[in-house]
């Protein structure tokens, strides 16, 4: 019969059987359907600084990134990371070889998975995890082994002791993300150092999800664990321009790490898009360059906007881990009488007209993460305001 195929076996990749439509595409078409406030996926819903916009405009009309760049980004662009990362916490990396521009910090997860891990290994991952990492471990053929952070005096936490357990001899590689997406967790000074110390002993690599580096809102800012002993030689650490200068839809990240990590990240990375957004690295360069009023006032008006948004969700029933960090904060449905995030996310853009995300997408073990919502708060404030005013008519 026309149509048919030779063999019975399905046409997705086994290891992606478990990977289909992101729930980010899900919720996002039902606010449009519905013309739901959307903060689900994280997006800002204004663009960034005028003048980082201007300069994108300025590179297209001059020609500069609309044919295809370097393949490691232009010199431009990784000698401003490099200065980005000497400035902000004293980190020193050659551009030339130390430094690779990639699309996005998803791509950049996914090129240094795909160069480190082999069919076998063992990734320890921190449980939720942003729904890439797992789909990124299983094409390269890894098992993940997930370590829970778990609710605790406000916050999510996570258990030193069952990070330690959960190494073992196949363990390849850590995968950390601080500040944390979905839970906002910032992790501490102490529990770095720990997860340096164990990395060290057993002599792991570490990939470092970065990308909410500039949204920490206590304590002394963020803390690259690239900064601590050992770690310089050891870790891939993964930043972004997308959420730092408000233009996600650029797709420019970046991988810092020794010469030998990133020839092994570049040497994938090529096979992927092998190079993306031209005239938007020229941009990028200048964001990076800009002073540190910036990025103090893309933090404080993120603050602003999380305490609304915190206040608003208290206040209709929800209870509410205020974050340490990133643009999003994650709530228990249970005080209003609720146990299932997917269930009470696929109704509430018809109940409040409003979506969310449930957690339980980050996590392997669902049934923990079943009682967890999270909303986005990267929103204009009269937006977070009407937004919090229909979920506590709901």
């Amino acid at each position: 019969m026309a149509g048919m195929t030779s063999s019975a076996r399905p046409h997705l990749n086994r290891r992606l059987a478990e990977f289909g439509t992101t729930i980010f595409a899900e919720m996002s078409a039902l606010a449009v359907a519905t013309g739901a406030i959307n903060l689900g996926q994280g997006f800002p819903d204004t663009d960034g600084p005028e003048e980082i916009r201007e300069a994108a405009v300025r590179a297209l009309r001059d020609g500069r990134g609309n044919q295809y760049p370097p393949g490691p980004g232009i010199p431009e662009l990784r000698t401003a990371i490099a200065a980005h990362q000497q400035r902000h916490y004293g980190l020193s990396y050659d551009p030339d070889t130390e430094v690779l521009v990639t699309a996005g910090a998803t791509e950049a997860i996914a090129a240094s998975l795909l160069a480190l891990v082999e069919p076998g290994d063992e990734v320890v991952a921190l449980e939720p995890y942003y729904d890439s990492y797992a789909a990124s471990i299983a094409m390269a053929g890894g098992t993940r082994v997930p370590v829970t952070l778990r609710p605790h005096d406000g916050s999510f936490r996570l258990d030193l002791d069952e990070l330690r357990a959960a190494v073992t001899d196949r363990t390849r590689l850590l995968l950390v993300n601080t500040p944390h997406n979905p839970t906002g967790t910032v992790l501490t000074r102490a529990e770095l150092a720990a997860i340096a110390e164990l990395a060290v002993e057993r002599d792991l690599l570490v990939v470092t999800d970065e990308v909410y580096e500039h949204l920490v809102f206590d304590g002394a800012g963020h803390l690259p664990l690239a900064t601590f002993p050992g770690m310089r030689e050891r870790t891939v650490s993964i930043g972004s321009a997308g959420k730092t200068f408000s233009f996600t839809g650029w797709k420019v990240g970046w991988v810092t790490a020794a010469p030998a990590l990133v020839s092994a990240v570049r040497s994938v990375k090529q096979f992927l898009t092998y190079v993306a957004s031209g005239p938007f690295q020229y941009a990028v360069a200048e964001a990076l360059a800009l002073p540190d009023s910036y990025f103090e006032e893309f933090r404080r008006g993120m603050l602003v906007r999380r305490d609304i948004l915190a206040e608003g969700l208290t206040a209709a029933g929800f209870e509410v881990f205020r974050p340490a960090g990133t643009y999003f904060v994650t709530t228990d449905i249970r005080p209003l009488g609720e146990k299932d995030g997917f269930a009470f996310c696929r109704a509430l853009p018809e109940r409040a007209g409003v979506v969310a995300i449930p957690n339980a997408v980050f996590y392997d073990d669902r049934e923990a993460g079943a009682p967890f919502v999270r909303f986005a708060f990267c929103k204009r404030e009269e937006v977070l305001r009407e937004a919090a005013e229909r979920l506590r008519r709901m």
